[in-house]
């Protein structure tokens, strides 16, 4: 595939909720441009993009795949991206490098939560954007009931420029809305012909209300249709292009991915009105605390931006990028300003699926791949030698939904870390960490899928299996009231016995103190030298658990008296002495279990408010208040104990049909209602 300059690329990321067709519709444009056969199906694992294990037998995408087209002297990179909420993170990777996102919405279904989400976050990122409704051969499918849908959500730069001929069964053509041309498809054959009787009158009238909404965004050309002159199609379609490159125009066309209906004038469409990266504004990138902005320029300084990283067992960590300037070629060396690694780029090659195709350069704005570069991760950058220039990163969706999971032999063990460290690598939404209070390794994610799908491939990948278990909340105890206790140790063998006594006082400390310890000892009833060793056995009495086996926290520890001798004591048996007076002491300040309660924002539609609020006080949740987004959203702002938010991802997401999302962090800790202490802390035994 030969190199082309960025006025010619197209890098456009097909986006939309799970179920509306976009890696058919990717299978369906791959045939069209000639690049496979036969159209692949997503039912029986034949696609191009969907070539996981875990993809063919869940009969969805769970992550982005690439898969390059040519046609009429363009090339266009499609990305194919997730449709399902937990691999939100690859829908994010590619909307950065994307020039063009197209949202795949069913005619049967309309805007779904994942649409919503999706256009979110372009909108944010300041993608343009257009529509394919899809599936309009379909029972039930109605384009017009969609096309309402889109204007309701996403407000009147959805401007329609085809219109479905017949429905349905009957669906078998488009008409196109600028240049009053229908055509029709029958027998893998497409025929222009006159917009038919029956819809002409209504055609046309959509015609002209999309010709005036066009010549609004071009003062002259405005100025020459009130005085009663027709712009041409060229000059329509140039306006067109530029509002769609300001993302202020969202274009709709319509067809069938299944059918090959109306995927031809796609094509068409994202070459004639699609921005190409030279169209873009310049990224921004960052040299110290210098900001300036890049130009897809072939002739500029080498520039890339890494956005995906796919860790193979046989291949090793291939790195997907979008070159933002200069041109790259095999075996250039770029420095990571990042770790300040001298990366060499052996091969380069361009991914279609799981299939490579190497290239001898990748100009400015271009996308490909390399292999095995050492220390360079999702979200580098690769930049000239001696030019420490970054594209700064964007805020990733926050894991949701946590496991506990243990390998299930010494063999796995002995993998495991390296084969998290791996799928990291490729996975920026998946978090490891080891808990010390519950001694447990946590996986976070975005949700039981996407965990699901990372132990499947930690067998497949890597050989490790895992077992998973419930996570434990790390619970802590501490006294509220005050108490004294003395600890003796005393031990007679043959030769030197062990001697001491500590006395102490226990008394609570505010919340989040931690522990104070104060040596009150006159008379030398207890040796200087022997002071320390009642302290740390104090410490680790508390560590090893209070009277239900929790680390002990926010108390004062005072030692006031104790006994010595002079042949039989020592730092141990003071240290014993010590911890046996703190046990005694605990178990009669009145000891309390303390909970730890996360701060949580929840963002949710303005009319489930007061189900999501009923939620949390069910979770004995205390809601601080809500805030409205001005957008038809608001955000509740609660306190709620981290037991209660264990499986919260799953609820919100069954609660609000997916159209809610949260934040969490830990806030502080406060005691367990007595009622609830043998139910919360018996459910850990």
């Amino acid at each position: 595939m030969q190199g082309y300059p960025p006025g010619r690329v197209r890098n456009v990321v097909l986006v939309g909720h799970g179920g509306s067709g976009k890696t058919t519709l990717a299978e369906a444009l791959l045939h069209h441009t000639g690049v496979v056969s036969r159209v692949g199906r997503v039912e029986d694992g034949t696609t191009v993009c969907d070539t996981e294990p875990e993809e063919v037998k869940r009969r969805l995408s769970l992550s982005l795949a690439i898969a390059p087209i040519e046609v009429d002297g363009h090339k266009i990179n499609l990305i194919d991206t997730p449709g399902y909420l937990d691999f939100a993170a690859d829908v994010h990777a590619a909307l950065r490098v994307a020039d063009l996102a197209v949202f795949v919405v069913s005619a049967i279904d309309g805007v779904e939560v994942g649409t919503e989400t999706s256009w979110r976050l372009a909108a944010g990122l300041g993608v343009p954007r257009m529509i394919f409704v899809n599936k309009l051969d379909r029972e039930r499918a109605s384009f017009d009931r969609t096309l309402q849908e889109l204007q309701e959500r996403f407000g009147a730069g959805v401007a329609p420029l085809e219109l479905p001929i017949g429905s349905e069964s009957s669906f078998r053509g488009v008409a196109d809305l600028l240049t009053d041309r229908a055509f029709l498809y029958a027998d893998g054959k497409v025929t222009e012909t006159d917009v038919p009787d029956d819809m002409e009158a209504m055609e046309h009238q959509i015609h002209e209300s999309l010709v005036e909404g066009i010549v609004v965004g071009d003062d002259d050309l405005m100025e020459r249709y009130l005085e009663g002159d027709i712009p041409t199609f060229e000059e329509l379609e140039h306006v067109l292009a530029d509002g769609v490159a300001a993302a202020q125009v969202f274009p709709v066309v319509c067809g069938s991915a299944t059918l090959g209906v109306g995927v031809d004038r796609l094509v068409q469409y994202i070459c004639e009105i699609g921005p190409s990266p030279a169209a873009r504004p310049p990224i921004e990138v960052q040299a110290g605390d210098d900001i300036s902005g890049v130009t897809a320029d072939p002739n500029g300084p080498p520039l890339a931006l890494v956005f995906k990283t796919v860790a193979d067992p046989y291949v090793g960590r291939i790195s997907l990028f979008k070159v933002l300037s200069g041109t790259i070629r095999a075996d250039d060396h770029l420095r990571n300003p990042r770790t300040g690694a001298d990366e060499r780029l052996h091969s380069l090659f361009l991914l279609r699926g799981k299939d490579h195709v190497e290239v001898e350069e990748v100009r400015a704005g271009d996308i490909a791949a390399v292999a095995k570069l050492s220390t360079t991760l999702t979200g580098d950058t690769l930049a000239p030698m001696g030019t420490p220039v970054v594209v700064p990163p964007t805020e990733l969706p926050e894991p949701t939904l946590t496991i506990a999971v243990r390998a299930r032999t010494q063999a796995d063990e002995d993998k495991l870390a390296t084969a998290l460290h791996r799928l990291q690598e490729e996975d920026p939404a998946l978090r490891v960490r080891h808990e010390e209070e519950t001694h447990q390794t946590l996986l976070d994610g975005m949700g039981e899928t996407h965990l699901a799908v990372t132990l499947e491939r930690l067998h497949r990948k890597f050989g490790v299996d895992l077992d998973t278990e419930v996570v434990k909340v790390p619970y802590r105890e501490t006294v509220t009231a005050h108490a004294e206790a003395e600890g003796k140790h005393k031990k007679q063998s043959g030769g030197h016995g062990q001697f001491g006594v500590a006395d102490i006082r226990v008394d609570p400390l505010p919340r989040g103190a931690g522990f104070e310890f104060v040596d009150a000892v006159v008379g030398g009833s207890v040796p200087r030298q022997f002071i320390p060793a009642v302290e740390k056995g104090i410490q680790e009495a508390m560590e090893q658990g209070g009277v239900r086996g929790y680390p002990v926290v926010d108390v004062r520890v005072e030692l006031y008296d104790g006994k010595f001798h002079a042949v039989d004591s020592s730092e141990m048996s003071f240290k014993t002495a010590g911890a046996l007076a703190f046990r005694e002491a605990m178990a009669k300040a009145d000891p309390v279990v303390l909970e730890p309660v996360s701060h949580l924002e929840v963002t949710v539609p303005d009319p489930l408010l007061g189900d999501v609020m009923g939620d949390l006080n069910s979770r004995r949740g205390r809601v601080l208040g809500s805030e409205s987004n001005g957008d038809g959203s608001c955000v509740v702002i609660a306190e709620v104990p981290t037991s209660e938010l264990l499986r919260y991802a799953i609820d919100l997401r069954s609660l609000t049909g997916g159209r809610g999302a949260f934040r969490v962090h830990h806030d502080h800790y406060d005691p367990v209602p007595p009622n609830l202490v043998d139910r919360l802390v018996g459910s850990e035994a």
